[in-house]
């Protein structure tokens, strides 16, 4: 379990969630939410990686909208609040919150600070990789990632994506276009999920596939031990 600190950033300070490693920490990672806030699913993911051996900080980039959401994807009201809140979300301040929590960690002792981001999250790890000074960047079925191709030559530090080629809430060409651009680069590594939906990685979410998120979560592992460590 971890706990809350608070995060300095441009524009004020905003909370985030904190997992600790029990023994010598091999590097420290960002966690980026989705559109549910910090909630019980992105602790998890925090706790998690902090089991592997990192520093976990889950920053709540909401803040600037409503501090604190922490809401799930069982219910109508549910999806339409998070929904609203994407619509309402500024990606540019997002990312500057995202690169004062890298600071922050850096604060921790780590050398080394890398992202890991799902949904809303995926989309800003990758542009983490293209705008901060994160050291290495994994992205989980990021949406909108085409829309800001224009930006992948300023990727200078390793990135993987995990794409769900059965992405609800992408089309077919935007993965080619994903791939046929980002490919180019010998740091980005793309792995497909040829029979994986959107969100294939959610605790509990209807998408979850166990098989699926296990292998995805291994993969990330060994990118972040061989990056970060």
């Amino acid at each position: 379990m971890g706990d809350w600190t608070n995060i300095k950033g441009k524009d004020g300070e905003f909370r985030a969630y904190v997992a600790r490693p029990s023994g010598q920490s091999k590097g420290a990672v960002v966690v980026i939410q989705e559109i549910f806030g910090v909630n019980a699913v992105m602790r998890h993911k925090c706790d998690w990686l902090a089991g592997e051996g990192f520093w976990a900080l889950a920053p709540d980039l909401f803040w600037r909208l409503e501090p604190g959401v922490d809401i799930t994807d069982q219910s109508e009201a549910e999806w339409a609040k998070a929904m609203d809140l994407m619509k309402r979300f500024d990606a540019k301040a997002g990312v500057e919150d995202i690169q004062a929590t890298i600071s922050a960690a850096r604060s921790y002792g780590p050398a080394k600070v890398g992202a890991v981001g799902y949904c809303l999250g995926g989309l800003l790890a990758y542009l983490t990789a293209c705008r901060t000074d994160c050291d290495a960047s994994v992205g989980y079925y990021g949406v909108s990632i085409e829309k800001h191709l224009d930006e992948a030559k300023s990727i200078k530090k390793p990135l993987l994506l995990h794409i769900a080629d059965r992405d609800s809430f992408s089309t077919t060409d935007a993965l080619i276009q994903i791939d046929s651009t980002l490919t180019r680069n010998p740091l980005v590594t793309i792995h497909h999920y040829a029979e994986q939906d959107h969100a294939f990685s959610r605790e509990g979410g209807k998408n979850y596939d166990a098989g699926a998120a296990a292998e995805a979560n291994k993969r990330t592992v060994a990118f972040f031990n061989r990056h970060l460590a």
